[in-house]
């Protein structure tokens, strides 16, 4: 397999506080849409239904998970991945992710948790990347996650071992503008670095979205508007990446539809000016 070179704009992650306004209205006014998978895994009718038959009709769409435990020691659910074969199959979706974490133990789940930055760990999750991917017929992104901790046993960074995933494994890397900046200011580390260690052609997606600063933690929420510091940041990316498809995530106290929509269309208009900069 290889990367994909896709571009497909901006968009938004659809949430079922806009499901109604989704069916009630015309056309989004957005260029693609992202949609959590397990939230539509099971889902035979209803507004959930709608919502996916709607703008998939519509635009690209995007399966983004949360559940797949590509870092735990469990083996993998057959049943899990059987469920995800069956909605891909059904979406055709622009693309399938999950995070570079783990969420599950002993086969009960978890919250999403963080790994140790190791050789040994390097090579269970690229088994289980590759098995995933073979599984699934199609290739996968990872995201990065946001930590609150590091492991004293680490013996590379973050962006070392993601970027080591990506190419031993060959699948994609969905960076996540707020999580890295949360994680940078957390862990005491350069952002930028991070940036300058991934693999350009690895790079197939972007979220943003917003936290909560209590001045020595920053706490992933979720919640928007985007800071000024992730914009800015969002900015660093494009000009090392290029013009990446992004989505805005705002899972928390979630407005109007037309709120987060307006979050689209300003990123939008930052890689039109990032763009207008590099020519």
């Amino acid at each position: 397999m290889s990367v994909a070179p896709a571009r497909y704009g901006h968009g938004i992650d659809l949430r079922p506080e806009h499901y109604r306004r989704i069916l009630d209205g015309g056309p989004l006014e957005i260029d693609w849409a992202e949609i959590v998978s397990e939230r539509v895994m099971d889902v035979r009718g209803g507004p959930r239904l709608a919502v996916l038959e709607k703008v998939r009709r519509d635009l690209p769409l995007a399966l983004h998970g949360t559940r797949l435990s590509i870092g735990s020691v469990d083996p993998l659910r057959s049943s899990y991945l059987d469920e995800l074969k069956s909605l891909i199959d059904r979406v055709q979706p622009a693309w399938v992710s999950d995070h570079l974490a783990w969420c599950s133990l002993a086969g009960g789940e978890l919250d999403l948790f963080p790994l140790p930055y190791t050789e040994e760990a390097l090579s269970h999750v690229v088994g289980r990347v590759v098995a995933v991917q073979e599984r699934l017929r199609r290739q996968i992104l990872l995201e990065n996650p946001s930590n609150y901790l590091g492991f004293h046993h680490s013996t590379m960074t973050e962006w070392e071992f993601l970027a080591a995933v990506a190419e031993r494994a060959d699948c994609g890397i969905l960076l996540d503008i707020n999580n890295l900046y949360l994680t940078a200011r957390n862990l005491a580390f350069d952002p930028i670095a991070y940036l300058d260690g991934l693999p350009r052609g690895r790079v197939c997606q972007l979220h943003v979205a917003g936290h909560r600063d209590l001045g020595d933690l920053l706490i992933d929420t979720h919640q928007g508007p985007v800071p000024s510091c992730v914009w800015d940041l969002y900015r660093e990316a494009l000009r090392r990446f290029g013009c990446v498809s992004t989505i805005v995530e705002w899972d928390t106290a979630v407005p109007d539809l037309e709120v987060v929509v307006a979050e689209a269309r300003r990123a939008s208009d930052i890689a039109s000016e990032v763009c207008r900069e590099a020519c």
